[in-house]
């Protein structure tokens, strides 16, 4: 019997000594299927064509101060971002967030913050003391919750989110001030063509489970050093590689597995973590994948600005992260209070809309404007920068089909928040997807 064991546990070795595992892109999905696989002992190689890792969601330098391509928060209902981060940070190192109460705030008008008690309690709290509705206003929101939680979040059919607020008659002050700015940072998509269905599992996460779970955490680094570097150096710890500035541009199938253009190892799987308009580049030789690569083809994409402005030093605002009340300026960060980058001011500007009519040094001419006229005291920028992502989410619209992480090729896998999941594009989206890839991979090696 321990003879026939010893000989199961030695083919299992020798099989798994075969598992060479390509990761084609460096950003969050791509990084968070390495670092499981990792965790696991799988050998992993990254390929990233850029020279930083994080994707849409990488550091990016400017004036010497390390910026963001894209200005991004998380919540405490991203548990596999947040289980990562732990499980590839060093011990003696800080997480690198801010977990602060869930507090939204529209300058000057509005303001919800929610107090610490069980949950659902924290949330009817903050409905009932928020600032900017009248109590009719405050008891039309606590009856959508409600109703939807009573629904267990879910539609029969999916809609519009404008169309399923019109139906359960929320007022035009709680749309404008607490659902439409929600649907718009958590979707990057215009309420009248977001889907319903997905914007209620992301409040049925962050509203109806834990207290917790409604937390913002906001970045006290760049999201390069967050998670996707921290993954590379676990990586590293566990016998894998990243090779970043290659740039694949082919995935050709071998006898035995796959072998990447320009490059002279053999992998036995393949995980895509590429945007899906580059995705349509890798998979059109592929006639098994026609289907799929129809689906990415016939994904619409939604930008996302962030404006940065470094005011002199001291320079401040009342709060680390809140909205004001502009035709272009939705949400700002306080890089001097998050990142001790003092006097650095953020500002993100999601989805479609008027501000794509501007040329950069004209949108950020104006969003200075908008922000002296709400808080005069910070004086004039000494710089600028506007990083514009033209294709940074895929509209989430309604009845949206998103391809599967597993393909009809054997051992080649799709990660990327585009793939089909209950979730917006988020980085909490594309971590999951990562998780769900290197997991596949695990199963048939098992």
């Amino acid at each position: 019997m321990d003879r026939v064991e010893n000989l199961a546990h030695s083919v299992k070795r020798e099989a798994r000594g075969a598992t060479r595992v390509a990761i084609v892109g460096g950003g969050y999905a791509g990084m968070a299927a390495a670092a499981e696989l990792a965790s696991r002992n799988i050998p992993v190689t990254v390929f990233e064509t850029a020279r930083a890792l994080g994707g849409r969601a990488r550091r990016v330098e400017i004036n010497g101060v390390a910026l963001d391509n894209g200005l991004h928060i998380l919540i405490g209902a991203y548990r596999e971002t947040l289980r990562l981060i732990e499980l590839t940070r060093q011990p003696q190192e800080a997480t690198g967030l801010v977990r602060l109460p869930l507090e939204l705030i529209v300058h000057p008008h509005f303001r919800l913050r929610a107090p610490r008690l069980p949950a659902p309690l924290h949330l009817a709290a903050a409905l009932i003391f928020s600032r900017g509705f009248d109590l009719a206003g405050r008891m039309r929101a606590a009856g959508f919750i409600a109703a939807m939680r009573r629904k267990s979040f879910s539609l029969g059919t999916d809609t519009s989110v404008e169309h399923l607020l019109a139906s359960h008659r929320q007022p035009p002050a709680v749309t404008h001030y607490l659902w439409n700015p929600l649907c718009i940072s958590a979707l990057n998509t215009q309420p009248h063509e977001a889907s319903a269905q997905i914007f209620l599992n992301v409040l049925r996460d962050s509203f109806n489970g834990a207290r917790t779970d409604s937390d913002l955490l906001l970045p006290a680094m760049d999201f390069s050093a967050l998670f996707p570097e921290r993954a590379a150096a676990y990586l590293t710890l566990h016998g894998g590689s990243v090779r970043l500035g290659v740039n694949v541009e082919a995935v050709l199938r071998t006898a035995d597995g796959f072998q990447l253009a320009a490059e002279d190892g053999r992998f036995s799987h393949v995980i895509l973590a590429v945007s899906p308009h580059r995705l349509s580049t890798l998979i059109a030789p592929h006639g098994e994948l026609a289907e799929v690569n129809k689906l990415v083809q016939d994904f619409s994409y939604q930008p996302i600005h962030s404006v940065f402005l470094q005011y002199p030093p001291g320079s401040r605002l009342p709060f680390s992260m809140g909205g004001i009340e502009a035709t272009y300026s939705q949400w700002l960060f306080d890089r001097g209070r998050l990142c001790g980058q003092d006097g650095l001011i953020g500002v993100v500007i999601s989805a479609s809309g008027v501000h794509q009519e501007l040329e950069q040094d004209e949108l950020a001419r104006r969003v200075h404007a908008e922000l002296s006229a709400h808080f005069p005291g910070l004086g004039a920028p000494r710089w600028h920068r506007v990083i514009a992502e033209k294709r940074a989410t895929f509209t989430c619209s309604v009845g949206l089909r998103r391809p599967t992480n597993r393909t009809p090729i054997p051992r080649l896998y799709l990660a990327g928040d585009y793939t089909a999941s209950n979730y917006p594009a988020t980085l909490e989206s594309a971590v999951r997807s990562g998780v769900a890839c290197a997991r596949l991979v695990a199963e048939e090696e098992s």
